[in-house]
């Protein structure tokens, strides 16, 4: 596992390493450029330190016994002195070696000889000839000592800033380490917040993300708490029925209470799977289950096939179930599931069958509207009152009156299926009857 303090001692390392390196060579640079600049001023004060008497018509021999001469003879060991007169007789060479241009180029120039590079200054006095020559290695070597004397306090404080280093990373990442002291010692049923305490800009987000997650977590705990709470309640009384119904069967002691006993027990087992049926629907449609991809979906032909089903059930009622075109030859194409649609306009449907009376009519309509594609369900039944609008997309809730045999989940299906789908679910009077409609964002 890769430690995130390590790497950062490691990256940080390296830039300081880099940077005193980079440090080192333009500290470098600059001293050779103040040590040529140096010893070329030197070069000339050395000419211009020469005996006057080069400067005359006729120069006599330079004498390196004299008190001059043994003076700039020993100036700088490094530096080599030629001198010539008029006729390019040699007067006097300090070093026999190296051997240098016999052709002097006044002012500065450079020459290469067997022993390295050398910086050459030449200049005419009188009818004298000279040439001062220096290595260039003593000037390389004189930068890397003035370099390295500016760098070396810097060498000397690397221990140091490598130990601020260390403990200020140490100190920075202490809040992760706070951080992942506290989750670990939570157990599984601890879902709270955790405490935020100052944390910095860079691991706030982290904070607030985990606990945006434990938030999450919580409430899909607590609405898989309820659910099976809500469901354990529901299956109760449809279970202890069909045990009466049972045992209504088992005591029937004649061939037509029997048949009664086996009719109402058949009833009450459709009753009870449809609710199976609807708890393992809205099981699928909790918004913590993971959904399934989002395709293309027309509306109008999913209503059509939705209509036919359902047809035989309307007939069976002696209920008008059609479908109500208005713009019959435009397409209403949202992005959805297209299962899930299929159940949530059933259960509309179906839910219409069951609380309109006999004779009635039920309209399911899919158009265009400016807030986007909607699928209305309308019919002319008894409606539901306005103050309990919205109490019926609540679990197993069901208006007073409702007809019996129903489980009270069609509307909390259809609610969830539709925020799944980010649309709107909306009751309104229909006069008489009762409005359904679901508004679906446009397909992008």
């Amino acid at each position: 596992m890769r430690s995130i303090q390590r790497t950062l001692l490691w990256w940080l390392a390296a830039g300081l390493a880099a940077g005193i390196a980079v440090a080192t060579g333009l500290i470098y640079g600059q001293a050779r450029q103040e040590a040529n600049a140096l010893f070329d001023y030197q070069m000339k004060q050395l000419a211009a330190a020469l005996p006057s008497q080069f400067s005359a018509p006729i120069a006599p021999p330079f004498d390196p016994g004299s008190e001059t001469g043994a003076e700039l003879l020993h100036a700088d060991e490094d530096v080599v002195i030629h001198i010539w007169d008029g006729s390019g007789r040699s007067l006097y060479l300090s070093h026999s070696h190296p051997a240098l241009p016999p052709q002097a180029e006044l002012g500065f120039s450079n020459a290469r000889t067997d022993s390295g590079e050398w910086r050459i200054y030449s200049v005419q006095l009188g009818p004298a000839v000279v040439q001062i020559a220096q290595p260039m290695s003593a000037r390389r070597t004189l930068a890397a000592h003035m370099a390295l004397r500016t760098v070396a306090p810097l060498l000397l404080l690397l221990p140091l800033l490598g130990w601020l280093v260390w403990m200020a990373v140490g100190r920075g990442l202490r809040p992760l380490r706070e951080i992942a002291s506290e989750v670990q010692s939570r157990d599984a049923n601890t879902l709270a917040p955790l405490a935020v305490r100052n944390m910095p800009d860079e691991i706030a987000p982290l904070s607030d993300a985990l606990n945006q997650l434990l938030g999450r977590l919580a409430h899909a705990i607590d609405t898989q708490r309820a659910f099976v709470a809500d469901a354990a309640h529901a299956l109760r009384t449809p279970l202890a029925a069909l045990q009466l119904q049972a045992q209504l069967v088992e005591r029937a002691t004649n061939a037509e209470a029997r048949h009664e006993a086996v009719g109402q027990l058949r009833q009450g087992l459709e009753r009870l799977t449809h609710l199976v049926a609807q708890l393992l629907t809205l099981a699928r449609q909790e918004p913590g289950a993971a959904p399934p991809p989002h395709e293309p979906v027309e509306l109008r032909a999913l209503a059509s096939d939705v209509v036919a089903a359902l047809s035989q059930a309307a007939i069976n009622r002696d209920i008008d179930l059609g479908m109500d075109d208005a713009e019959p030859n435009a397409t209403a194409t949202i992005r959805g599931d297209a299962d899930a649609l299929r159940i949530l306009l059933t259960n509309l449907v179906d839910n219409a069958l069951h609380y309109i009376p006999r004779g009635g009519r039920i309209d399911v309509r899919v158009a265009h509207t400016a807030a986007g594609v909607e699928m209305a369900v309308i019919d002319n039944g008894p409606g539901i009152p306005a103050a309990e609008r919205a109490r019926v997309f609540d679990r197993f809730y069901r208006v007073p009156d409702a007809p019996t045999g129903g489980s009270g989940l069609g509307l909390a299906i259809v609610a969830e299926i539709a925020q799944s789908h980010g649309a709107h679910v909306f009751l309104e009077d229909a006069a008489p009857g009762l409005r359904v409609r679901v508004v679906f964002p446009v397909l992008a």
